[in-house]
C-alpha cells in the first residue's frame, strides 16, 4: 500500500496504460482522480479500480480545462501527476498535413507542460512528483511518425528541464519511454505503401518483446513512490530490448 493517503492525478485514463495505471494506484492504496476526453471509458476504468476514483472529462488539447482538471484533482491536495495522455498517427512526412503535426503536439506536449504547470504548486506543497510518458520515439528516429517522435523528444526535454528547476524545491520528475504496448492506440493499421523495413529496424529483441499495458503500470507506480525518492530528470526504457541495439 505505497500510495496510502497519497492524491495521485491520472491522465488518458479511458483504456491502455493510463487505465492500467489507474488500476494499479488503486491497488495500492490511492486516492485517485481520472481524467480522459472519452467519458464512457473513464467509467469502465472506475469498475475496474479497487478504490472508487473521482472521474474529470477534459480536452487535453484545450489548456483551460488541463487547469481545470488539475485544480479539481487538487482540492485536497495533490501527490503525484501521471501524465499519459496521448495520440499517434502514421503518414508519410511528405503528405503528413499541418493540422494532424500541430494537434498531435497539443495533446502529447503542450497539455503535458500546461498539467504540470498547474500541478507544480501543489506538489511543492506536497514535496511530490510527476511521471510523464515519453517513448522510445523520444530518443530515436522512426520513420512515418515525425510528428509523434517529435512530441515525445518534447516531453524528454519538459521533464529534464522541470526536474532541474524544481530538484531543490522537492519535487521529482520522470519519464517513461515505452517501445511497442499493445493498446488501441497502437493497434491501429498504419496507412499502406510505406517502407515497413524501416519500422520494424526498431522492433523488440525480447521474444515476445511487446508489453503489456500493466508492464509500464509498475514502472509507473515504482518511480512515484518513495523508493524512487532519488531518481529525477531520469527518463526510463521498458522496451523489449528495442533500443539495445
Amino acid at each position: 500500500m505505497r500510495f496510502e493517503g497519497k492524491k495521485v492525478l491520472i491522465t488518458g485514463a479511458a483504456s491502455g496504460i493510463g487505465r492500467a495505471t489507474a488500476i494499479r494506484f488503486a491497488a495500492e492504496g490511492a486516492d485517485i482522480m481520472i481524467g480522459d476526453v472519452n467519458e464512457a471509458g473513464l467509467r469502465e476504468t472506475a469498475t475496474m479500480m479497487a478504490r472508487a476514483p473521482r472521474i474529470q472529462v477534459f480536452d487535453a488539447t484545450d489548456a483551460a480545462s488541463c487547469r481545470a482538471l488539475v485544480e479539481a484533482a487538487a482540492v485536497d491536495g495533490l501527490d503525484v501527476l501521471c501524465n499519459i495522455s496521448g495520440i499517434l498517427k502514421w503518414g508519410s512526412s511528405l503528405e503528413f498535413s499541418v493540422a494532424d503535426f500541430e494537434r498531435i503536439m497539443a495533446v502529447n506536449t503542450t497539455s503535458v507542460f500546461v498539467l504540470c504547470q498547474a500541478a507544480l504548486p501543489h506538489l511543492i506543497k506536497s514535496k511530490g512528483n510527476i511521471v510523464n510518458t515519453a517513448s522510445t520515439a523520444a530518443l530515436q528516429g522512426i520513420a512515418y511518425t515525425i510528428a509523434y517522435s517529435a512530441s515525445k523528444h518534447a516531453v524528454a526535454a519538459i521533464t529534464k528541464g522541470l526536474a532541474i528547476e524544481f530538484a531543490a524545491q522537492g519535487v521529482r520528475v520522470n519519464a517513461i519511454c515505452p517501445g511497442h504496448v499493445i493498446t488501441p492506440m497502437t493497434q491501429t493499421a498504419p496507412p499502406e505503401g510505406l517502407d515497413w523495413a524501416l519500422v520494424m529496424r526498431n522492433a523488440p529483441k525480447l521474444l515476445d518483446g511487446s508489453c503489456e499495458p500493466s508492464d509500464i503500470a509498475g514502472l509507473f507506480a515504482w518511480l512515484a513512490s518513495d523508493e524512487a525518492r532519488k531518481v529525477t530528470g531520469s527518463l526510463f526504457t521498458i522496451d523489449g530490448g528495442q533500443l539495445a541495439g
